[in-house]
């Protein structure tokens, strides 16, 4: 199963911004699914694989950490 994971982004904190893809939805690699923001600028996170997005552990406001479990994907 693959995971979003927060790659490390060589800058702290880490705050998680939204999701832009529901729970159950279909998903590309490579398609935005969530975004961080770090000191203001907004980063997207692709998804790891083509899939369903099958669980989201992040929330809003959420403060991160490198290599973190953000959600799912199950083929």
């Amino acid at each position: 199963m693959p995971l979003i994971t927060l790659p490390d982004l060589g800058s702290s904190p880490v705050t998680f911004g939204l999701w832009h893809v529901a729970v159950g939805e279909r998903v590309l690699e490579g398609e935005r699914v969530a975004e961080v923001r770090i000191r203001g600028v907004v980063i997207d996170l692709p998804a790891p694989a083509s899939g369903t997005l099958s669980e989201q552990f992040a929330r809003p406001a959420d403060t991160l950490h490198p290599g973190q479990t953000l959600g799912t994907v199950v083929e």
